[in-house]
Formats: structure tokens, sequence, C-alpha cells
């Protein structure tokens, strides 16, 4: 599939359709962009926590109960909000 063939598949979309696409893509947002977007529903912030405190755990000497308490703290937290979200969306 060429570019041209995506652009007219997107132009023959009915008009909610392309509103919500370019809300979700945060095209008309100042603050965030179209790779924000991918970011967010491609790497989920619990995995980058955990990459990060692995991090700090194997370059700046993090004792591995620290390391622990962090990814539980915040996986666990975090889980619960997206289950909530899940919920009650």
């Amino acid at each position: 599939m060429g570019i041209e063939e995506i652009k007219d598949a997107v132009r023959n979309l009915p008009e909610e359709k392309i509103t919500k696409l370019k809300k979700e893509l945060y095209l008309g947002s100042k603050s965030k962009g179209i790779l924000d977007s991918i970011q967010e529903r491609v790497v989920s912030r619990k995995l980058l926590v955990f990459g990060a405190s692995t991090c700090l755990f194997i370059w700046s000497g993090l004792d591995a109960d620290t390391w622990g308490m962090i990814a539980m703290c915040y996986i666990g937290g975090q889980s619960a909000i997206d289950f909530a979200k899940t919920w009650k969306g």
C-alpha cells in the first residue's frame, strides 16, 4: 500500500472518524504530537519504569530491595488505575 492509497483511504472516511483520528493522534494539540500517541500505544509506562529501575539497579548500585519496591509499587499502582479506567469506561 502506497502513501497515495493511504491518503485516499483517509479522505474517504466519514467525518466523525476523521475527527476521532485527529484527536487520538493529537493533531490539534500544541503540547503533544503523533510520536507521543505512538509511544503511548506501543510502550507502556509500566515497561519504562521497569526498565529504568533495572538500569539503576545494574549501573548505580541500587539495592535489590529498593529495585523491587519501585517496580512493585509502580506496576501494581498503575495496573489498579488501568483496571479502574477499563471498568468505568
